[in-house]
């Protein structure tokens, strides 16, 4: 079924991709109102030479973390307008689910929603929830929780941006005093929100298509020259994608990965960054 091109789907794929409104418009009725497809078709026609991962933010909220030697906690709190994710009910609800989360361990979010509500046993976190919603006259989800349980030889370093809207969580194996390293990792990917950690962990359809796009903008090109300029933009999607494969932002002569190799050799102890999260407002 052809879906309905609104002004809205028009603006989203407008700051998506840098195209003028009247292209993308174009594009989106070309697919049939199917976004992914119409950034691929404005990028095999050279119009779009980068993407933003993220479009136009859906939702409101706040993410909150804490942590113990053992234990850091990442949750995510929605709301429906800014105005009440600065509301003090709001974030004390969503500072208490943390605590909860912090004390209990849930093994999922489903269950940190059914448990009794530390304060008030008498209700659950959800219908905790609930009342709050009946107090601020707006829709609130707890949208997604990580308890992450700490390695003994590993750092973490936490980043919060824009009042909490953006948070890195970056953990770096090979030494448990080194939090200054990894939130400095974690500034880093807050800035230039990598996808994945290395090139191994780029799923192959995402290369697939990214070898399509190539193809379809060098035509004509005689095969040896198309395989290596083929080759160099897949070199640098991974570059521009790829955590350790980044220029660090605060020394673009160096990759993460450089960066990396040169804290280990001050501190003595060889570094690796073991995983990531990067998590955004609604995204």
């Amino acid at each position: 079924m052809k879906e309905q091109i609104t002004a809205d789907m028009i603006r989203d794929l407008r700051e998506r991709t840098g195209v003028g409104m009247g292209k993308c418009k174009e594009a989106l009725v070309l697919t049939q109102g199917d976004m992914e497809k119409a950034i691929d078709h404005l990028r095999k026609a050279g119009m779009a030479a980068g993407v933003k991962k993220e479009g136009r933010e859906t939702k409101e909220g706040l993410i909150l973390t804490a942590e113990d030697q053992k234990t850091l906690v990442l949750a995510e709190g929605n709301v429906e307008t800014d105005f009440v994710a600065q509301n003090d009910r709001f974030r004390h609800f969503l500072h208490d689910v943390v605590k909860q989360a912090m004390e209990s361990k849930p093994k999922t979010l489903a269950d940190l929603l059914d448990q009794p509500y530390f304060k008030d046993k008498s209700i659950t976190i959800d219908q905790y929830r609930n009342l709050v919603i009946q107090a601020l006259g707006e829709n609130i989800q707890v949208r997604r929780l990580e308890v992450i349980h700490k390695h003994p030889n590993s750092s973490y370093g936490i980043y919060s941006h824009m009042g909490g809207k953006l948070v890195v969580v970056v953990e770096i194996e090979g030494a448990s005093d080194q939090e200054g390293i990894a939130k400095e990792i974690a500034m880093h990917a807050a800035a230039e929100s990598p996808d994945y950690l290395r090139a191994e962990e780029i799923p192959p359809h995402v290369l697939a298509r990214e070898e399509e796009i190539a193809r379809s903008q060098v035509q004509g090109k005689p095969e040896n020259v198309l395989e290596k300029i083929v080759a160099g933009k897949l070199k640098a999607f991974t570059e521009q994608v790829c955590l350790v494969h980044q220029k660090y932002v605060k020394d673009t002569s160096v990759t993460i990965q450089q960066f990396l190799d040169t804290c280990s050799k001050k501190v003595g102890k060889p570094l690796s960054i073991r995983c990531f999260w990067r998590w955004k407002v609604g995204q």
